[in-house]
């Protein structure tokens, strides 16, 4: 795509995010985001045949930006454990940052049938391979036992994953309340100690 182009692809992203934050995914219609957009219908449907590709292409924007955040914070540690601790904390961010955005995704998403489910497993599965790596990274540096780390990172994605939702749908538990405990009972979970509680 050239540079135009571009651009209006991610105007129509931009004006599709606004009136799914307004409306919510069921009540959104095209040409609500055509005329968000400021652009023409044939140039909508150009970029974005219907709202259900629009609605995954802003699902894979978002779980971009997820990991960028992630792939920064990883990046700015050394040693696996500090890495996976990093990585939670940055994720935990994110989601509270962007709360609008990911009540979108994960809630009102729900229902969308099999496109959605296969995008949601696949976004998933992304976050648990990244997991995964640090883990058997820290396994490797002898910060913790040896495990299944493949299981244990279905486990980390599927606790957090909890938590976001509920806080998402209803508020509660806050992300104050989350973090620390949330993060304590992980590292037990893969038998991590930190310093604070050795």
């Amino acid at each position: 795509m050239n540079q135009k182009a571009l651009q209006t692809r991610q105007r129509i992203l931009d004006a599709a995010l606004s009136v799914f934050a307004r409306k919510g995914y069921h009540e959104a219609r095209m040409d609500d985001i055509v005329a968000e957009a400021g652009s023409s219908k044939g140039s909508v449907y150009f970029h974005f045949p219907g709202k259900e590709q629009l609605f995954l292409a802003l699902v894979d924007e978002f779980a971009a930006l997820l990991e960028n955040r992630l792939a920064g914070a990883i990046a700015a540690e050394q040693g696996g454990m500090r890495r996976v601790e990093a990585a939670l904390d940055a994720g935990l961010a994110v989601f509270g940052e962007y709360r609008k955005l990911a009540k979108i995704f994960l809630v009102q998403a729900v229902g969308l049938g099999q496109t959605f489910e296969a995008k949601r497993l696949q976004i998933l599965d992304r976050f648990a391979h990244l997991i995964q790596r640090h883990l058997d990274e820290a396994i490797a540096d002898g910060d913790i036992p040896p495990l299944d780390s493949e299981i244990a990172a279905y486990v980390w994605v599927g606790a957090i994953n909890e938590l976001v939702m509920r806080w998402i749908q209803t508020g509660q538990p806050t992300p104050d309340r989350i973090a620390p405990t949330l993060r304590a009972m992980l590292l037990r979970s893969i038998g991590f100690e930190s310093e604070a509680e050795s």
